[in-house]
């Protein structure tokens, strides 16, 4: 806190000057005893000055009894995620009381490099939103594919300074970490000299694993996937998630490792979030909803989703309802049976009611990260598929979720030894085709549990490299899929009998658009309505959220790139073949 600021403060808790706000008769939500209290709330130059009732203010609200919350932070989120730009993002989450993210960009540094990162920072400032970053820590992702960009520990150690840089995002190389790849320590060295924090990335780590993968200052983890996984990361003195994201969704299980004596290192995130998810479900605030239905304290709850990332990642101006702390907050009606905020104070002001933004964020016109689509010789031919045998590896789509298994099954070939679909069998065909560097690359493998029975879906959203990803029964409907990917700079897009059935533009390195809530939402409800009706895609399953994880060779087990297929578990590429 500045000097002027500080005296300007005791100046209003002290009585001799007026405080901007009150807000009375609220049931405050005390983050420290993890308790409620009645009282009043007053607020000078956006801050919070204390609760006495001697004070005196130029505004006042009656909160009516309703409860008073600490804004939500998201503590791990890809904005790139919601298609959205950062200042739509904003107006998108701000209503549902999230105040604060920690964003990783390193969706849109994967295709443009630096560039991507300067227009996050850029197209985030000056709007309700607090954003702050994590500078990307995998770009790309392994050394199994080919994303847009490579950043070293020499690119980002002029932005680890930053004001809004908080650290080093999630750390998803963690064979890296323990081999002491001298590329990845350089990287760590960076949060280590400046006393920053180091995101974690690592599913299924245990045991002395996951104690070399701690020791080194990684702090955080949102890939838990069990209760027990919990207890033992937070043992080991982590942080974690519980995130609720469009596809990956752990709450539920997660919150069942959770109470009084490790709530100290539970947060919540979002990790990747659809806009159809946040128009309908809310945002960090539906994962506390789902904490709190499964029997987690309400105090608990909102601690996890306040105070604790704060502490975490060194926010100390909020994450409570406190003298001195912003006046971030929102009033709710319910905490017992979902939090849904009503009313939505950043700095003091009122933002947000009925959820609704009052006044749409600062746009920011992108520049420099226009989609890549740099696709050297792409044609049908490419994407035939030939087997040397009809007993073959299978990407078996596992629902709710990106993680998969390694599945086996005996297909259909033609006399040349290439793949032909069967349509009793739910196996189609999968294709990532790289974009970024012109390099002709284009591997093909099968899947399964995906249900689509006649077409193709391709998009340019395929984590983390975004490459472009198809899927289809057919070689006719993905070549027209993939080529429409090419012509419009990047998106969504469904093709059947050779006809299209939607696109969605992503002009923004394939992956954001400028299109607001409604019209990104309202498109994306469509394209979902065909995928399942008009291409019988899998209820069960995501149509594209799914898709888009295929190509992610961090998760388990089996995933491609656009180097073939890739056995995350052996970390290392294996045949189409099985034995």
């Amino acid at each position: 806190m500045e000097k002027e600021l500080a005296e300007v403060l005791l100046d209003a808790a002290n009585g001799r000057d007026e405080c901007d706000l009150v807000i009375k008769n609220a049931r405050i939500a005390d983050v420290y005893n993890q308790e409620f209290f009645t009282g009043n709330v007053y607020i000078k130059n956006g801050y919070i000055v204390g609760f006495d009732d001697d004070l005196k203010a130029k505004e006042e609200k009656d909160a009516e009894g309703r409860y008073l919350i600490p804004g939500f932070i998201d503590a791990h989120c890809h904005i790139e995620s919601s298609h959205l730009s950062p200042s739509e993002y904003s107006d998108a989450v701000v209503p549902t009381g999230c105040t604060t993210v920690i964003a990783d960009p390193h969706e849109i540094c994967n295709v443009t490099g630096l560039d991507g990162l300067e227009y996050m920072l850029k197209a985030s400032e000056d709007i309700p939103l607090s954003v702050y970053f994590m500078v990307p820590s995998c770009v790309p992702a392994t050394a199994f594919e080919h994303s847009g960009a490579v950043l070293l520990a020499s690119d980002l150690k002029k932005y680890i300074d930053g004001k809004r840089i908080l650290g080093l995002g999630e750390m998803m190389n963690y064979p890296g970490v323990l081999a002491k790849d001298e590329e990845v320590l350089k990287k760590l060295s960076l949060c280590w000299e400046n006393g920053k924090n180091i995101d974690g990335h690592c599913p299924s780590l245990r045991g002395k694993e996951l104690s070399a993968y701690v020791l080194t200052g990684i702090n955080t983890d949102h890939e838990a996937e069990t209760a027990e996984e919990l207890r033992e990361k937070t043992r080991k003195g982590m942080y974690v998630m519980l995130r609720q994201g469009t596809a990956c969704q752990n709450v539920k299980e997660l919150v069942k490792g959770v109470d009084e004596k490790n709530i100290s290192r539970i947060l919540f995130c979002t990790d990747d979030r659809q806009p159809q998810s946040i128009t309908r479900e809310g945002g960090v605030n539906y994962g506390v909803s789902l904490a709190i239905k499964e029997g987690l304290a309400p105090a608990l709850a909102i601690r996890a989703a306040s105070l604790n990332a704060a502490l975490c990642y060194g926010l100390s101006d909020r994450g409570s309802i406190a003298p001195g702390k912003r006046a971030d907050f929102f009033l709710t009606s319910e905490v017992k049976d979902g939090i849904k905020a009503e009313d939505v104070y950043i700095s003091g002001t009122l933002v947000a009611s009925g959820n609704r933004i009052i006044k749409k964020a600062k746009h920011t016109k992108p520049e420099n990260v226009a989609g890549k689509m740099d696709v050297k010789d792409f044609s049908k031919e490419k994407l035939r598929l030939t087997l040397k045998g009809d007993c073959v590896r299978i990407i078996d789509i596992v629902a709710g979720g990106v993680v998969t298994k390694c599945g086996k099954a005996k297909v259909k070939r033609d006399e040349d030894g290439t793949w032909i679909h069967d349509p009793k069998a739910d196996i189609l065909k999968i294709s990532v085709i790289e974009r970024h560097h012109a390099t002709g690359l284009v591997s093909n493998a099968l899947i399964r549990g995906y249900g689509l029975k006649h077409g193709a879906v391709a998009t340019s959203i395929a984590h983390d490299s975004h490459n472009i990803i198809a899927v289809g029964d057919n070689d006719e409907d993905m070549e027209l899929a993939v080529k429409k990917l090419i012509a419009t700079g990047g998106g969504i897009t469904m093709f059947c009998d050779r006809k299209e059935l939607a696109t969605h533009v992503l002009e923004i390195a394939g992956l954001m658009t400028d299109a607001t809530l409604s019209e990104v939402t309202a498109c994306l409800d469509m394209m979902h309505e065909k995928a399942e009706k008009e291409l019988g895609v899998s209820k069960d399953i995501d149509p594209f959220m799914t898709l888009c994880f295929m190509a992610l060779p961090v998760i388990p087990a089996l995933k491609l790139t656009d180097s073939g297929l890739f056995d995350v578990n052996a970390f290392s590429f294996v045949p189409l073949e099985a034995d």
